[in-house]
């Protein structure tokens, strides 16, 4: 991909007050230089870790019951030991601030609107957290959910880590079976589960499935309904399981009466916060434990340095609860941010529906989907007409990578002073490793900068660093957040194979990036599912980048597939959108565009047309697992299928994957 000359957006005089801006010359007192250019402030960050991670706890106020003895004990990885001898708690720092501040908005599909403070919120957390006490949940014990993004999962969540035990959550759109592989995992103590969902217009029953997920987890000693849809009374349970619906668990007060105050556990930096689990495509989902205190710092500096939010903000990232973006749009609390929760699709009744949330909550951080915004682009919507979005100034993306439009269109049709900033990183840190901040410029299809504590780099299969050349994406350097351990996983074997076997030391992603001389970043999709094509590796993004611009193309999927007879099959397919067909003329514009656009390499051998694409619960193409059904591997050892959103989608890459095998055979 050419760089641009040019940024598309450019930092004006208030980046000077911003956070970052204030830190800056924090650091540069420190080390004594000017710090205020932000590569500079990068390197810092990144040579000097103890300083650095040190002034993010300064400067955020973070509290702790016993202080520290030592910032960082070891840089090796795995194995860094941070902030040792401190004792805190995630919870305190969400919910410290004045009363009447508002907290939480929760809305939904049919634009209601509901608002909490904080003080609210932490009546309703001390309620369920003596609630939870009442059931038996002590430190260490586990809390899962099974819930939609509403305010209960927040109030879940929070009242669990105040007892210090430890939090994991995931959306209904899993069936029991999918989400008992996550949870019995765990061995849970309780299971807080909604009666259902809502999403698209249409209302989902989830009584039996919560009944099926609590009969899978022998631990149980007791559930908590909530009911969300008034689907009705929840489904009996097995013996010995107590019950407790949320209404009652939020009515809960002491012996004379009164209101619970809210009593936080104080616990060492690295004690167990949540589990987030892995997508589980390939196999049985890897349970990933942070920490309170990894946690905490790290969405500090993500929050309040990159993105600038404060207590004057509202922060919107739409998400469910099976995504790490939902812990990272909670956290908005530990700045002092109102959070908004909304509960449905995000394009029904129209995809104009988040900009109507956008300009009724005076969201200041927008967070959305690179299709999400692709949808809007196609469907011709003009945000920056159509609502008051004076409020907004930064629109995040992330899930995949932004196309090269949107950055086009989001000047045009949103405003020319909102930056859009394209991110990534992964459930593996709860964080990005790349990202935006205010005082950087956007070039289009680049993403600017590392964000700051990452030693990003970029390595060739030798290790040797790459500057302008594609490379995996690493990082040199330890980072709070990074998984405490694995679950289930005494000896460390599987967190070390996961990150640390390619390059000893140092953690390896499995994203495949180029680091421009500006210090921007283009990631150019995984690269566990690089196209290699007659040796030269070829990015599945740059393709989708071409070929997704088309009105006809609503998604697309590219496998590059060595066949048994040694040959390398390359397909791409479309889903089309409503009307539009596969015809000559449209394989021939899309053939030329990527000839001229990308290379004829990245010309795929067939176009083939297909009802929908399989993803991920979290939205991400299923790239691996349907490039090993291609060459026929069985689907149930290639995938997990309960982690798909649609797992009947896979038979026709099966029926597809023969038909070619079989054709190869009998020429």
């Amino acid at each position: 991909m050419q760089q641009s000359t040019e940024p598309i957006w450019s930092p004006g005089p208030e980046a000077e007050h911003s956070q970052l801006a204030a830190f800056a010359r924090k650091a540069g007192d420190l080390a004594g230089r000017d710090l205020s250019d932000y590569a500079d402030l990068l390197a810092w960050s990144t040579t000097e870790l103890e300083q650095f991670w040190e002034l993010v706890w300064q400067h955020f106020d973070v509290r702790s019951a016993t202080p520290y003895t030592q910032v960082l004990s070891g840089r090796g990885m795995p194995g860094a030991d941070w902030f040792t001898g401190a004792t805190l708690s995630y919870v305190e720092h969400a919910l410290r601030g004045p009363a009447e501040a508002r907290a939480v908005v929760e809305t939904n599909e049919a634009g209601d609107s509901v608002t909490t403070t904080l003080g609210q919120l932490r009546s309703e957390v001390a309620a369920v957290a003596a609630a939870l006490r009442g059931l038996g949940v002590q430190q260490g014990d586990r809390v899962v959910g099974y819930l939609p993004n509403t305010r209960v999962s927040l109030v879940a969540f929070l009242a669990t880590a105040s007892l210090g035990a430890t939090w994991s959550a995931c959306g209904q759109d899993y069936g029991p079976a999918a989400a008992t592989d996550r949870f019995a995992q765990l061995r849970p103590t309780v299971l807080v589960a909604a009666d259902g969902y809502r999403f698209s217009g249409t209302t989902v029953d989830r009584r039996d499935a919560a009944a099926e997920l609590a009969a899978g987890l022998p631990t149980l000693r007791a559930v908590v309904h909530v009911d969300h849809v008034g689907a009705g009374e929840p489904a009996p349970l097995a013996g010995g399981v107590r019950t407790l619906a949320w209404a009652q668990a939020l009515a809960t007060t002491d012996a004379e009466g009164n209101p619970h105050p809210l009593d936080v556990v104080d616990v060492a930096f690295d004690h167990p916060l949540w589990v987030l689990f892995s997508s589980g495509t390939t196999g049985k989902p890897k349970g990933i434990v942070h920490s309170h205190g990894g946690v905490l710092l790290v969405h500090l500096a993500a929050l309040g340095l990159q993105l600038d939010l404060g207590p004057d903000d509202t922060f919107f990232w739409y998400t469910n609860t099976n995504w790490m973006m939902w812990n990272l749009t909670v956290a908005g609390l530990l700045v002092g941010s109102a959070v908004v929760l909304h509960d449905g699709s995000p394009v029904f009744p129209s995809p104009d529906t988040l900009w109507q949330v956008v300009e009724r909550e005076g969201v200041t951080v927008f967070g959305l989907s690179p299709g999400y915004l692709l949808a809007c682009e196609k469907a011709g919507l003009v945000p920056g007409r159509q609502h008051d979005l004076s409020a907004l100034r930064t629109i995040g993306s992330t899930g995949s990578t932004l196309h090269l439009s949107a950055y086009g269109y989001v000047h045009d049709a949103v405003s020319e002073r909102v930056q859009l900033v394209s991110t990534s990183g992964g459930t593996d840190v709860a964080c990005a490793f790349v990202g935006g901040a205010p005082t950087v410029p956007v070039h289009v299809g680049e993403i600017p900068a590392a964000a700051l504590g990452v030693a990003l780099d970029a390595y060739g299969p030798e290790g040797q660093s790459l500057r302008g050349e594609v490379g995996e994406l690493v990082v040199t350097e330890p980072m709070p957040s990074m998984p405490v351990f694995f679950w289930d996983d005494e000896d460390g074997s599987r967190y070390r194979a996961a990150y640390f076997d390619t390059y000893p030391g140092v953690w390896r992603h499995g994203d495949w990036i180029t680091l421009t001389d500006r210090g921007s970043v283009v990631v150019h999709g995984r690269s566990d599912s690089t196209l290699n094509r007659n040796g030269v590796r070829l990015g599945s993004a740059d393709i989708y980048e071409v070929v997704e611009a088309f009105e006809e193309v609503a998604e697309a999927l590219v496998i590059g597939a060595e066949m048994p007879d040694g040959s390398y099959w390359m397909p791409m397919f479309l889903v089309l959108a409503e009307g539009a067909t596969l015809d000559d003329d449209l394989r021939a514009r899309i053939v030329a565009a990527l000839r001229r656009d990308a290379s004829p390499r990245h010309v795929p051998s067939e176009l083939i047309p297909v009802a929908a694409i399989p993803h991920t619960r979290t939205g991400k193409k299923l790239e691996v697992p349907v490039k090993r059904v291609l060459q026929g591997a069985d689907p149930g050892t290639a995938l997990s299928l309960g982690a798909v959103d649609d797992p009947s989608l896979i038979d026709q890459f099966v029926r597809l994957g023969a038909e070619r095998r079989a054709a190869t055979a009998n020429p």
